[in-house]
C-alpha cells in the first residue's frame, strides 16, 4: 500500500513539473510557429500549430529592424558592464568578507537596502550625473549604469563565497611575501569562477534586455540597444504583421537563451556555494 502511494506521488509531482514545463514553454513554441507562417498566414484560422516553415521573415525582419546594429551595442554595452561588476564586486566583496570592521558593514547594510529600490527610481538623479559627465547617447555611459545597478547583487553573492575559502590560502600567501591585494589576485580570485558565472549569468540577462533606462540615456537610433530597437520596429515598420515581428523576436532571444545553456551549471554551483557555505 506504501508503495502504490509512493508511486502515485512520484507521477504526479513528474506530472506537474511537466505541467509547469509546458505552461513556461508555450509562449515561446508560439512565437517560433508564428516566426514561420507566410505573410498571407491568419493566425486566427487554420491550424495556428503548424507552421509555414517560411524562413523569409527572419531576413526581412533582420534588414528592416537593424537588429544587427542593436545587438552589437547590446554586447558593447552588456560586456562593458560585466567587467566592471566582476571586478569592482568581487573586490568589494572580498574587502567586506575579510576586514569586518565597523564601516564595511555599513557599507553591506547600505547595499542590501539598494537591492530593494528599484532601478527607474535612480533615473532623474542618475540623468542629471550623466548629463554632467558627457554621458548621454554614449554605450560606456549606459554600461556604467547598468553596472551600479547591478554592484549591490555582486557585492552580495561575491561575499558569500569569499567567506567559504578558507583565510589561510591568503596567510600562505602573504607569509611568502604577498601583499593582501596581490593576494587576492593570484589567490582567490581565480576561485571565484563559480560565482563569477553566476553573477555574469544573473546581470547579463538584465542588462541585455534593459529598456527602462536605456530609453532615458540612449537617445538616438544608432545607439540603440535590443529592447528599443524592438520597440522601435514594432511601433513604426511592422504594424501588425506579426510574423515579422515574431522573427525579429526569436534572432533578439537566440544570443540570450544560448549563453544560459551554456552557463546554467555554473549559475548554479555559484548560487549554492555562496549560500551553503557562506
Amino acid at each position: 500500500m506504501e508503495g502504490n502511494m509512493k508511486k502515485v506521488k512520484n507521477w504526479t509531482r513528474y506530472l506537474l513539473i511537466i505541467l509547469i514545463c509546458a505552461l513556461c514553454l508555450f509562449p515561446f513554441i508560439i512565437l517560433v510557429i508564428l516566426s514561420l507562417n507566410t505573410p498571407q498566414s491568419n493566425m486566427y484560422e487554420g491550424n495556428v500549430l503548424i507552421p509555414d516553415f517560411y524562413f523569409g521573415n527572419y531576413a526581412e525582419g533582420w534588414a528592416k529592424s537593424h537588429i544587427g546594429r542593436a545587438m552589437i551595442n547590446s554586447g558593447i554595452i552588456t560586456f562593458g558592464a560585466l567587467v566592471l561588476i566582476v571586478l569592482l564586486g568581487a573586490m568589494a566583496g572580498y574587502a567586506i568578507a575579510r576586514f569586518t570592521n565597523r564601516f564595511n558593514k555599513s557599507v553591506m547594510t547600505t547595499m542590501l537596502c539598494c537591492m530593494m529600490i528599484p532601478g527607474i527610481i535612480n533615473t532623474v538623479p542618475l540623468y542629471t550625473l550623466m548629463i554632467r559627465l558627457n554621458a548621454i547617447n554614449t554605450l560606456w555611459g549606459m554600461a556604467c549604469v547598468c553596472a551600479t545597478l547591478a554592484l549591490p547583487q555582486s557585492v552580495f553573492i561575491f561575499s558569500g563565497f569569499i567567506r567559504a575559502v578558507p583565510r589561510e590560502l591568503e596567510e600562505a600567501a602573504v607569509i611568502d611575501g604577498c601583499s593582501f591585494f596581490q593576494a587576492f589576485w593570484r589567490v582567490i580570485f581565480p576561485l571565484l569562477r563559480p560565482s563569477i558565472s553566476a553573477v555574469v549569468v544573473l546581470n547579463g540577462f538584465g542588462i541585455w534586455n534593459n529598456y527602462s533606462q536605456a530609453v532615458f540615456f540612449l537617445q538616438s537610433s544608432s545607439k540603440h540597444n535590443v529592447p528599443q530597437a524592438l520597440s522601435v520596429y514594432f511601433q513604426q515598420f511592422a504594424g501588425a504583421k506579426w510574423n515579422l515581428m515574431a522573427a525579429t523576436a526569436v534572432i533578439a532571444i537566440v544570443p540570450v537563451v544560448v549563453v544560459f545553456l551554456v552557463f546554467q551549471k555554473s549559475l548554479m554551483k555559484g548560487l549554492t556555494d555562496g549560500a551553503i557555505k557562506g
